[in-house]
């Protein structure tokens, strides 16, 4: 399985508002610059965070994204999970109603067991904790 661009964005996003947490607001264009990430992809990424208040957005001179709550209280699962649309490696793992073989279906326990350990694993992992590990801090690009 590979996650998309939108989680593995996502989630540099959230990282990049993480650090910047404690200083307020930043602007989608310095990240953009530090992770190089388009400014068109990232307002397009940003959307459903703000819808699910993981982001707010302030304006004026001093305005930009900041993140809703402590990075400590926002884990890497939930981001995932958002920017996937939901925490399954199959469709089939969370409506049987799509696969006609589905009450039947060897596999899809294993997929649903193999999800769960993932998200588990994402879900103990919190932005905060990123922050601590002490991994530098990529090179700014143009975008």
């Amino acid at each position: 399985m590979k996650l998309s661009t939108r989680s593995r964005y996502g989630t540099r996003l959230m990282l990049e508002l993480a650090r910047h947490y404690p200083h307020g607001p930043l602007h989608l264009n310095t990240i953009a610059l530090q992770q190089g990430i388009s400014v068109k992809y990232l307002e397009q990424i940003i959307i459903p965070l703000k819808k699910a208040d993981y982001i707010k957005s302030v304006r004026g001179p001093k305005g930009g994204h900041v993140l809703a709550r402590p990075p400590a209280n926002i884990s890497i699962g939930e981001i995932v999970a958002l920017l996937e649309e939901g925490a399954s490696l199959a469709e089939c793992s969370d409506n049987p109603n799509i696969c006609e073989r589905a009450s039947t279906c060897q596999t899809r326990s294993i997929w649903q067991e193999a999800a769960q350990a993932m998200f588990d694993k994402l879900n103990s992992i919190t932005l905060a904790d990123l922050l601590k590990t002490g991994q530098p801090e990529p090179a700014a690009r143009d975008v």
